[in-house]
């Protein structure tokens, strides 16, 4: 076998992808054993489609140049193969001399290489295969985080921070409509720019806990009578008791995705909807909603520098744990410290398919914010927020 290297990235785009992709091509090529590290165009349909670049040929400079530039270098898909095509995918491995596969994606994109590498093992071929990590939703089992996750929360923190600024200058109520299908991690992090006792968000809503209708009017109407405005994270994905998307219960006939999945933030419809239920019960004439869309995936110059780290970190130890340790499995990232992580890897059934939702402890008895816990937890993975500051004068009396 020549022990040729493939490498793809799917799903949804983050900032810092092509760290952990750079990372490992380059850590890849520094061993001897390693012949062409070939990149799949557009994901797994790349490499069923035989669409590779040769990154063997790519220079450290240009790598390097392509690791801080956000978005999927190699392309994406949302392609989510079965059993008969990763059966395919197999079998361009094997025509190609791939002795080491590497795929940099989600949940979804974690099961794929565990059927690859199941066929390789059913064929007696020799074909290690690692998943390396990387989602903004933040809702990867195992891992403690996900790479891809801190500079989206950077981004939603920095946000709402200025979004908070321009409520306070002419006040209202503002929705921004954050991603977040299943899991609220990404919604939470509007919090984390918080600085004074009035600031917003002042509520935050996630698929974790229920949504009520007559509550949320409840809470938007507490906190604006007491501040004479309203800020609201909400999560694209708020179900009802039941597990309903909201959008459901609020838009007749709404829009499904290719998977058949409810669409839920991408036409602003969610934000919408909730501005008319605030507007039609309240009475408050000034309600704003933004959804901030793709925004929030790949945002040039919102990038936590821990983030680009961990992601670097990441695809170095892929190439490590298939090469060097010769075994698969999905990297993940543990805790140690205030902050610290070390590397491990984790069997690929354990991150494959499943999600994880944001614990309890994150999220306070109401249901409308976080708590000390998440903050704790998500601060330090944003890196270094822009300050701000209040005019700090006294008032002049009247006269």
């Amino acid at each position: 076998m020549a022990n040729n290297v493939l490498i793809a990235q799917g799903g949804g785009p983050t900032a810092v992808i092509n760290q952990s992709v750079v990372g490992a091509v380059l850590e890849a090529r520094k061993h001897p054993l390693v012949g062409n590290v070939y990149g799949a165009i557009h994901g797994v349909r790349g490499i069923i489609e035989e669409d590779f670049i040769d990154l063997t040929q790519a220079t450290t400079h240009n790598l390097e140049r392509v690791a801080v530039t956000p978005s999927s270098a190699l392309l994406s898909t949302r392609d989510k193969p079965d059993a008969a095509y990763c059966k395919k995918i197999f079998e361009v491995c094997r025509k190609y001399e791939i002795k080491y596969f590497f795929y940099n994606g989600g949940n979804d994109s974690a099961d794929a290489v565990r059927i690859v590498n199941d066929n390789a093992a059913e064929a007696g071929y020799e074909l290690r295969c690692v998943h390396i990590p990387k989602t903004i939703d933040n809702d990867l089992r195992v891992t403690d985080h996900c790479p891809g996750y801190g500079s989206a929360a950077k981004f939603v923190a920095s946000a709402f921070a200025g979004a908070n600024l321009d409520n306070r200058s002419l006040p209202g109520v503002y929705i921004g409509v954050v991603m977040g299908r299943n899991a609220g991690f990404l919604t939470a992090a509007a919090a984390l720019a918080k600085k004074y006792e009035d600031d917003g968000p002042h509520l935050i809503y996630v698929p974790e806990r229920a949504f009520d209708k007559e509550k949320f009017v409840e809470d938007v109407n507490e906190v604006y009578k007491k501040y004479g405005r309203c800020i609201i994270a909400v999560s694209e994905g708020i179900v009802d008791a039941k597990g309903n998307p909201i959008i459901s219960s609020l838009i007749e006939n709404s829009e499904v995705d290719a998977h058949g999945n409810v669409q839920l933030s991408g036409t602003g419809a969610l934000g919408d909807a909730l501005s008319k239920v605030i507007k039609d019960k309240l009475k408050i004439k000034r309600v704003r909603s933004d959804t901030f869309g793709y925004l929030q995936r790949s945002f040039l110059g919102c990038i936590s520098e821990v983030d680009q780290h961990e992601a670097r970190e990441v695809g170095e130890r892929a190439a490590q744990y298939a090469i060097w340790n010769n075994v698969d499995g999905s990297v993940a990232i543990r805790r140690t410290g205030d902050y610290s992580v070390e590397y491990f890897l984790t069997d690929l059934k354990n991150v494959a398919k499943e999600t994880k939702s944001m614990p309890d402890n994150f999220l306070n008895a109401a249901g409308n914010f976080v708590t000390t816990d998440f903050i704790q937890y998500a601060r330090p993975l944003i890196g270094k927020l822009p300050d701000y500051e209040r005019l700090q004068c006294p008032i002049v009396p009247k006269r």
